[in-house]
């Protein structure tokens, strides 16, 4: 393999670590393997800290996929926990409203869910990457800044459901880049009637790379510990650059 010519990397990323957390390390990995000070590494789409699951990884010349890459559709499992609130959408911050939830039936989730699917409307989660006057949302969301994000058009292509309870609900859902699963999971309980939020989120495909083709950060660390690698002098000068 070479890396600095560039090399694609599919790895599942595990629970409670971010997105550069990844990158960081597999990027340690490649420069001791390789004896450089300097790689690009970079992802093809964020996961949050509280989300697993399929992310795409290049290295040194690959990274001009990355745009690429992430355009392709994803696939992801959500479970969302209906009758309850927070302000970040998901678990990161603390349940702040609770409704009841009797009137939940599957037959009413189920017709809810298909008024999801296809080209929608979505306001992003104040507590998400986009910046505000040059500031990220979540920055200010943290510190009680009442923040106003204009509402973003993506396509939902399937959403299924894959288990039901009044207070709690499964669903596969198939949809565009700039998607937020924690934005669908607020809507979906906002049209039920009784608020939900995000409590479990697996992304299982990125365009053509599907979970089942992921390495775990430890069998990608030992790949590039193991592999035979291929580093021509001049990949190693622009390495160390």
């Amino acid at each position: 393999m070479n890396f600095i010519a560039g090399e694609v990397l599919c790895i599942d990323k595990p629970l409670g670590w971010t997105s550069f957390d990844a990158v960081k390390r597999l990027r340690g990995s490649l420069t001791r393997r390789l004896g450089v000070k300097k790689i690009k590494v970079g992802h093809a789409g964020t996961l949050d800290p509280l989300a697993t699951g399929v992310m795409i990884l290049c290295t040194g010349k690959a990274t001009k996929m990355i745009e690429h890459l992430q355009a392709g559709v994803k696939e992801y499992i959500a479970t969302i926990r209906l009758g309850a609130t927070t302000p970040s959408f998901d678990l990161e911050t603390e349940i702040d409203a609770t409704y009841p939830t009797d009137h939940i039936t599957r037959e009413l989730v189920e017709r809810t869910l298909e008024r999801f699917k296809g080209r929608i409307e979505q306001v992003p989660p104040a507590f998400s990457a986009i910046k505000v006057d040059g500031k990220r949302a979540y920055h200010l969301a943290r510190k009680g800044v009442d923040v106003e994000l204009k509402p973003k058009v993506l396509v939902i292509d399937e959403i299924e459901l894959l288990d039901y309870s009044p207070e709690e609900i499964k669903v596969r859902v198939v949809c565009s880049k700039g998607t937020y699963i924690r934005a669908l999971a607020r809507d979906i309980g906002q049209a039920l009637g009784s608020g939900g939020h995000l409590t479990a989120l697996r992304r299982t495909r990125v365009g053509d790379y599907s979970i089942d083709s992921c390495l775990t950060v430890e069998q990608a660390a030992e790949l590039i510990k193991t592999t035979e690698i291929e580093m021509p002098d001049d990949d190693k000068a622009e390495g160390e650059s």
